[in-house]
């Protein structure tokens, strides 16, 4: 005879709250200064509007999460003014910028420029999403899920077109840019 245990309910855990953030360990300063220590490319996600405007923002926070589908991930906060046109819509680009692309990171990570496109060439895409001319690389993205934790959102899209450019990567290291060192292929 088996004998079955009784159902677990969240009510009879030990837990206050269902929630995997009890305490704040580190400060996010702290913390903040912990990752810039992780090199990593910049890009600029780029998305239309509800009314066709592109609008767009800086992000470091970019991954590959699956080769078959083809799944990307971008974190992107909520405070950023692209966040509603993004959360919103339905695609969305990635733009890897280029080494000498320095400029339109700055821009677009700002939050003092309303129309961050403006002076920026680009051109809208079959999909009707706005790539970067010159970019080193663009993925056009169906948004498939949004994951919320904590200040930040965390798109997972499937990548629907890709194409690539020449030249080298901007990079982004200890709160600065740089480039990559000595040859590459």
């Amino acid at each position: 005879m088996i004998a079955h245990a009784p159902p677990i309910y969240a009510r009879n855990l030990a837990f206050s709250s269902l929630t995997c953030y009890k305490k704040r360990v580190i400060s996010p300063d702290e913390f903040r200064h912990t990752m810039s220590h992780f090199a990593s490319g910049v890009t600029v996600i780029s998305v239309c509007d509800r009314d066709g405007r592109p609008t767009g923002l800086t992000a470091s926070a970019f991954t590959s999460v699956s080769l078959d589908p083809p799944l990307i991930l971008v974190c992107v906060d909520h405070k950023s003014q692209s966040y509603p046109a993004l959360a919103a819509g339905k695609m969305f680009a990635v733009n890897v910028l280029c080494h000498d692309q320095e400029g339109v990171s700055r821009r677009f990570a700002t939050t003092k420029v309303e129309n961050k496109f403006e002076g920026v060439p680009f051109t809208l895409s079959a999909m009707g999403l706005p790539l970067l001319d010159n970019a080193l690389a663009h993925l056009e993205c169906a948004t498939v899920n949004v994951h919320l934790e904590g200040d930040h959102s965390i798109f997972i899209g499937r990548v629907e077109r890709s194409s690539v450019g020449a030249g080298h990567p901007l990079v982004y290291f200890r709160g600065r840019y740089d480039r990559l060192s000595g040859a590459t292929p």
